[in-house]
């Protein structure tokens, strides 16, 4: 009986781990990002988001543990858009991007001298990150289609142009040198997708509130915030794997053995991001809090004389999802 009372009283929307330190962020994102969770299926997800639903409303099932709502929480944050709490499609969750991110990417360390495959693999990753990048917006600003098929072919466009134009620059250079244009072109690219993706967000601005979670109005420069630490956050995801493992491969290439088996270089490739990945996806989510804060002297003339004159000195930030 105890447990039960307890239980009722639990917190489940409480983070289990301190969101203002990096290692607390990176134990909750190392959880949510479990891979393991994409194998699940929706109606056991769906059983999740009904035992946290059930939890919220202070009616937890008798003989619920402790673990099982920790767990029921952790498939709702893998799974669920925490804006709109709809299932987000399985391509676009973060707990996919370590199968996702290191077949393509892999793919697109070992396929980089010709232009044909440089073009398709640099396509192929721009669709899977517009996949992403839409998945994972602040879903309170919503994008129309056209705004979404600008954004796709914009993004891919600097993709492309990108890796052809290093790709055909650097046929001269250390061949060290045109192993690392495939991460240039997803560098820029995502300096492209991600505010393209998001651009009703920097038009139209963001919802923001107070510590309480009181709406107080839209920023644009929260948006513009929350969607720069996006960008650093995914270019630095990338970076371990598509730096150091060019070079890694270029030395291990030298050897006889590497050299009769050329045909598991991909496959090693896809491998090896995935170690890199495993640690990188959920470090990178957790370079800065997801539920971003600004200070309201730094927001937008209009909006700050709203929040001044309806609370006075009362609110000094403001807080918002800036996505993943």
């Amino acid at each position: 009986i105890a447990l039960r009372m307890d239980l009722s009283r639990f917190d489940i929307d409480s983070p289990r781990w301190d969101q203002s330190t990096f290692m607390g962020r990176l134990k909750h994102f190392f959880n949510i990002t479990d891979c393991r969770t994409v194998l699940l299926s929706d109606a056991r997800l769906d059983e999740a988001k009904e035992l946290v639903e059930s939890c919220r409303a202070g009616s937890v099932p008798p003989g619920t543990t402790e673990e099982q709502l920790f767990y029921a929480k952790k498939l709702y944050d893998s799974a669920f858009h925490p804006d709109t709490g709809e299932r987000m499609n399985l391509i676009g969750r973060m707990s996919f991007q370590v199968p996702g991110g290191m077949a393509i990417t892999g793919f697109m360390l070992q396929f980089y001298r010709t232009v044909p495959a440089v073009v398709f693999w640099q396509w192929v990753n721009q669709s899977f990150n517009a996949l992403v990048n839409y998945t994972n917006r602040n879903a309170a600003s919503p994008i129309s289609n056209k705004q979404i098929g600008v954004a796709y072919a914009t993004a891919t466009s600097t993709a492309l142009a990108t890796a052809v134009g290093l790709n055909l620059y650097t046929k001269r250079a250390p061949p060290l040198v045109a192993r690392w244009v495939p991460f240039a072109a997803v560098a820029a690219a995502n300096c492209v997708n991600i505010p393209m993706m998001r651009q009703q967000e920097i038009l139209n601005g963001i919802a923001v509130t107070d510590e309480n979670g009181n709406k107080l109005g839209h920023s644009r420069k929260a948006a513009i915030k929350g969607i720069t630490q996006v960008v650093i956050s995914r270019v630095t995801m990338a970076a371990p794997g598509m730096i150091i493992l060019p070079i890694i491969m270029q030395r291990l290439e030298k050897h006889k053995f590497m050299q009769r088996i050329t045909f598991l270089h991909a496959p090693l490739q896809v491998m090896m991001v995935g170690v890199f990945l495993i640690f990188m996806v959920p470090a990178a989510c957790s370079l800065f809090p997801q539920n971003c804060s600004m200070a309201v002297s730094k927001l937008e003339p209009e909006l700050r004389n709203s929040i001044v004159s309806q609370y006075g000195d009362k609110v000094q930030y403001v807080y918002f999802n800036k996505g993943l």
